[in-house]
């Protein structure tokens, strides 16, 4: 079966051809093969050619995707392969659209980098998003696994050369990336969520102790107010990881859940003396008024100051056990909660005139909170149990062993005489917490809902971390070098941005976004005639996806090579 056209002379001397669907059949009178014609699509013009498209896609359904681009390309022509090609372009296109390549084009003006230096960082800010990998393998999977437009191939060192160079202008770009993008997507950078993370490295032993300065960059001078401290070094783990060496990272995190700059610091670093260097960092960028969000692992009376300079001001929370004088007297201050959105009751408690204090309820949270006591209250019973009967050494080592489980320790006592008890009172002041969290603020300007709510879109960073580790994969961190790995942390960093404007302009997750795009696949034929790459049709749902995100659809027909060039 096969498509023929037939000319036709009219009188007036004009050539008109029509299409028709024919196929030969063995006329045995004749002893020859004749064509019989199944289908007339009439003349050749732009009505039979849909048509013919039509059919085309119809028995294309019944075949596999490479059986479908080796039928369309013709005889003479002979597959090659097939490689994904919708996650590539739309992150090349987000990439475009925020503008990050022209200031890596103007930034590369005058140094001696490879001109291909832009392309080769962003083939790893793709390969984080889509498929990530340490940098050996990401060299493979731009030359064989995916399709990098104007990258056909690139070596490990070309990948190492590139993060050496993106950690060298890192400074500017932030500044300049933040200020685009805030441009772009009209960012609202009046709130401002900050909240830092950890990522282990499986190590026998930290890293060797260097000079640093105050914000944990290495420094040649080794004077008094230098401190020494290795980059993967022990401190507070976040992933529970303690035994490990580590480092730490901080991420600011506009209302919008976009990421507008990141910072790496040495593993042994508190949060509470972080605050200031990212406020220094951040000042340069004449952001405006900004209200800093952090959570309680910040609240410190210094923090708290700092913040407060200038015209700027925080929300944050207090710790309920063990906290401040101002926020024990809060808590104990009677007042009616008011029932504001998001299954939350608040009520607001002026302590001092500088500060506000807002008392936040949660039913929901309330109800998890005593079911897990009660399980924690049934487990330290069992525990204690027929610990009288035992020798004080006995029950001092139980008591040990509890000690070392927060949770339970905060529920024991022990009587003068060295027995173990429930401790009542403090059951009685947990419940007294069910569901209930502190927050401080400093703005008088913001409604006591404002502040709550405020503070529950701290929840966008946690979706960051999140995100940054389960799907980015922040680590493992394939890299020993502190530069390389401060590079890595950077390009994770701008991977999750892309991310992040793709989920925002979609109302989609990532991973759903990527699996349909990564079916869109580009083919590669050639032939006799010459070269030629081909993508499939897209779905209804892959042209959505391109019209939300303001992007072009990927052309049909791409890189022809007629032979004259191909060879």
């Amino acid at each position: 079966m096969y498509l023929r056209s037939t000319p036709r002379k009219n009188k007036d001397g004009s050539t008109v051809r029509y299409l028709q669907l024919a196929h030969n059949v063995w006329d045995p009178a004749a002893k020859r093969s004749k064509a019989q014609v199944i289908y007339n699509f009439g003349r050749e013009d732009g009505e039979s050619r849909a048509a013919i498209e039509r059919l085309v896609a119809s028995l294309s359904r019944f075949l596999a995707p490479e059986a479908t681009l080796a039928a369309s390309a013709g005889e003479g022509f002979e597959f090659l392969d097939s490689r994904p090609l919708g996650g590539s372009w739309v992150l090349d296109g987000l990439w475009h659209r925020l503008g990050i390549d022209t200031l890596l084009r103007r930034a590369l003006k005058g140094r001696r980098r490879d001109a291909a230096a832009e392309r080769v960082l962003f083939a790893l800010i793709a390969n984080r998003a889509l498929s990530p990998s340490s940098k050996l393998a990401a060299s493979r999977w731009v030359a064989e696994d995916v399709h990098i437009d104007g990258l056909a191939e690139v070596s490990d060192d070309a990948c190492y050369r590139a993060m050496d160079w993106l950690l060298e202008i890192a400074p500017a770009l932030e500044k300049e990336i933040f200020h685009a993008v805030a441009s772009l997507l009209n960012l609202e950078v009046d709130l401002l969520f900050f909240d830092t993370t950890s990522t282990y490295f499986c190590l026998d032993e930290a890293d060797e102790p260097l000079p640093r300065d105050e914000h944990g960059e290495l420094t040649d001078t080794d004077d008094q107010a230098s401190r020494q401290g290795g980059f993967r070094t022990y401190g507070h783990s976040k992933d529970h990881r303690g035994d490990l060496p580590q480092v730490v990272i901080g991420m600011a995190v506009t209302r919008e859940g976009i990421p507008v700059r990141i910072w790496s610091w040495p593993g042994n670093s508190a949060d509470v003396s972080l605050l200031a260097q990212v406020k220094e960092d951040l000042r340069e960028w004449t952001l405006g008024r900004v209200v800093w969000v952090a959570d309680r692992g910040f609240a410190s009376a210094d923090n708290r100051r700092l913040l407060r300079r200038g015209d700027d001001a925080y929300i944050m929370a207090e710790k309920l056990r063990g906290g401040s004088s101002e926020a024990q007297a809060a808590l104990a201050r009677a007042g009616r909660y008011r029932e504001v959105a998001g299954n939350l009751r608040i009520k607001e408690v002026r302590i001092s005139g500088e500060e506000r204090f807002v008392v936040c309820h949660n039913p929901q949270a309330a109800a998890r909170d005593a079911a897990v006591r009660a399980r924690l209250v049934a487990r330290l019973e069992e525990m204690i149990a027929g610990s009288d009967a035992l020798s004080a050494t006995k029950r001092a080592e139980l008591r040990g062993a509890i000690r070392t489980k927060p949770a339970l320790a905060r529920l024991l006592r022990t009587t003068p005489g060295g027995l173990l008890r429930l401790d009542a009172a403090a059951i009685k002041a947990e419940e007294r917490l069910d569901g209930t969290y502190l927050l401080r603020c400093s703005d008088p300007r913001l409604s006591a809902e404002e502040i709550a709510l405020g503070y529950k879109q701290l929840w966008q960073i946690e979706r960051a971390w999140r995100d940054m580790k389960q799907v980015i994969d922040l680590r493992p961190v394939y890299h020993r070098k502190e530069e390389r790995i401060r590079a890595h942390v950077l390009l994770c960093w701008l991977a999750l941005l892309l991310v992040r404007v793709a989920e925002n302009d979609c109302d989609d997750s990532w991973p759903n976004l990527r699996c349909e795009l990564e079916k869109i696949k580009l083919g590669s034929f050639a032939g006799p005639a010459g070269s030629f790459s081909q993508r499939t049709e897209l779905s209804a749902a892959q042209r959505a996806i391109l019209a939300k995100l303001q992007l072009a659809e990927p052309p049909r027909i791409s890189e022809l090579a007629p032979a004259a060039l191909a060879s």
